[in-house]
């Protein structure tokens, strides 16, 4: 497994685990982010800035410490 933070632009997998606290688990859960998705890295904005996600048909902007809580089975 690889967090979803250490992916690069391209890369992709499936979310085998969410480990948050509750308040972000509830954000990210919202936002349709929970094990089983397949999602991949589209791009890392510039220094240290947010990651943009796609989940289906969602493009989704994380931050780098959020993003370090998903956990993915690569493909």
């Amino acid at each position: 497994m690889r967090r979803l933070s250490d992916l690069n632009p391209g890369d992709g997998g499936q979310v085998r685990r969410v480990i948050a606290p509750a308040s972000l688990l509830r954000r990210l859960y919202a936002l349709g982010l929970r094990p089983g998705l397949a999602i991949r890295l589209v791009r890392r904005a510039p220094l240290g800035g947010p990651l943009e996600v796609q989940a289906g048909e969602s493009l989704l902007a994380l931050r780098h410490t959020e993003a370090q809580k998903v956990y993915l089975e690569v493909e």
